[in-house]
C-alpha cells in the first residue's frame, strides 16, 4: 500500500471506519475515497459496481457493517446475517473485478469457538460451536473470511482478514440496543450519575472475561498489515486472517469498577445473573501481528478516559 494509491474505507462514519480515515492520513496516506450511505447503498450490487468502476480504487479497507451488542444480536439475527453477507460480497466481489491490488477484511474474533483454548489461535476457526447470542454475525464474518480466502485461493487476489477483540474509543455507537460493553456501560453509570440513581444494573454475573482492543491501535496494525511485503509474507505462509487483541484481559465486573470510578458514580452495581454472560473467555493470541513490529500504544484505563471525555462532548 504506497502513499499514492487510492484507498477505499467502506463504513467511514462508523468506529472503525472514522478512525480508520485518521490513522491513514497519520500516516501520510491522503488520497482516500469514501461515500456516505446516502450515496452509496453498499447492500445494492449494482450501485456499488457502478462506484468501483468509476473511482477504481488501487486498495480497500472494508469496514462496513452491521453491529451490535447481545440485545440487537438476539433480536436481529436476519438482519445481522443478512446485511453483513450482502455488503461484504459486493465489495469483495467488486474489489476482484476491478482489480484492487490488496484488501483487508475486517473481521471479528466472535467467529472463534465459544469454547475455544485460550488464548485463541487463528487455526482454531471452525473446530467447535459458536456463542449463541451472536451466532448470525459470526457466521457472515466468517462467510467473508473464507470468500477472501477464496479468492486468493482461486485468482492470487490480495484478499487478507483481520480479527480483532472487542473493541472501543471515539465514534463509537452508544445507542442503548447496539452499543457494546463499554460504550453501554459508560452510558449507564454516566446517565444514572446524573440522575442521582442508587444503583446501576449489568447483565449477567461479571465473571466473563474479555481482551479489549482501542481501536486507533487496530488502525495501526491495519496500516502494518497492508504493507505489500508484509501482506505477501503472511498470505504466502497459509494464512489468510490475523488475530489484534492487546493481550491483556480483564473481567467484567473489574471493567464496571473501572468505569463506575472514572464517571464518579457513587451508587452501587448489581448483576442480574438471569441474563446471559456470553462466551466465558475470549483472548486472542496475536503473536503473528506483534511478529511484524506491532504493539498496542493506549492502556485500558487511558481509552476509557478518552472515550468518556468524548463521550462527554460529544454525546
Amino acid at each position: 500500500m504506497d502513499t499514492k494509491n487510492k484507498i477505499y474505507v467502506s463504513g467511514h462514519n462508523g468506529l472503525v471506519g472514522s478512525n480508520m480515515v485518521e490513522v491513514l492520513k497519520e500516516h501520510d496516506y491522503h488520497n482516500i475515497v469514501t461515500r456516505d450511505r446516502s450515496d452509496l447503498d453498499l447492500l445494492n450490487y449494482r450501485a456499488t459496481e457502478i462506484f468501483f468502476k468509476k473511482e477504481k480504487p488501487d486498495n480497500v479497507i472494508c469496514a462496513a457493517a452491521k453491529v451490535g451488542g447481545i440485545l440487537a444480536n438476539q433480536n436481529y439475527p436476519v438482519n445481522f446475517l443478512y446485511e453483513n453477507l450482502c455488503i461484504q460480497n459486493n465489495i469483495i466481489q467488486c474489489s476482484h473485478k476491478y482489480k484492487v491490488r490488496s484488501l483487508l477484511f475486517l473481521g471479528s474474533a466472535c467467529i472463534y469457538p465459544k469454547y475455544a483454548t485460550q488464548p485463541i489461535k487463528e487455526s482454531s476457526l471452525l473446530s467447535g460451536s459458536l456463542e449463541a447470542t451472536n451466532e448470525a454475525y459470526a457466521i457472515a464474518k466468517i462467510a467473508g473470511l473464507k470468500l477472501c480466502e477464496a479468492y486468493f485461493t482461486q485468482y492470487n487476489n490480495k484478499f487478507i482478514s483481520v480479527m480483532p477483540n472487542n473493541l472501543y474509543g471515539p465514534k463509537d455507537n452508544f445507542t442503548p440496543i447496539d452499543s457494546h460493553v463499554i460504550p453501554a456501560l459508560i452510558q449507564k453509570f454516566h446517565k444514572a450519575k446524573i440522575d442521582s440513581e442508587k444503583t446501576v444494573q449489568i447483565w449477567g454475573t461479571g465473571k466473563p472475561l474479555r481482551e479489549f482492543l482501542h481501536v486507533q491501535d487496530l488502525c495501526r496494525a491495519i496500516v502494518v498489515i497492508m504493507q505489500e511485503s508484509n501482506t505477501n509474507e503472511i498470505l504466502k505462509s497459509g494464512i489468510s486472517h490475523v488475530n489484534i487483541g492487546s493481550g491483556e484481559e480483564i473481567s467484567v465486573k473489574d471493567l464496571a469498577l473501572i468505569i463506575k470510578e472514572i464517571t464518579n458514580f457513587s451508587g452501587e452495581i448489581y448483576f442480574d445473573k438471569s441474563k446471559p454472560d456470553g462466551t466465558p473467555r475470549k483472548l486472542l493470541d496475536s503473536k503473528i501481528i506483534k511478529s511484524l513490529g506491532w504493539k498496542p500504544q493506549v492502556t485500558l484505563r487511558d481509552g476509557i478516559k478518552n472515550l468518556y471525555s468524548w463521550y462527554i462532548n460529544n454525546i
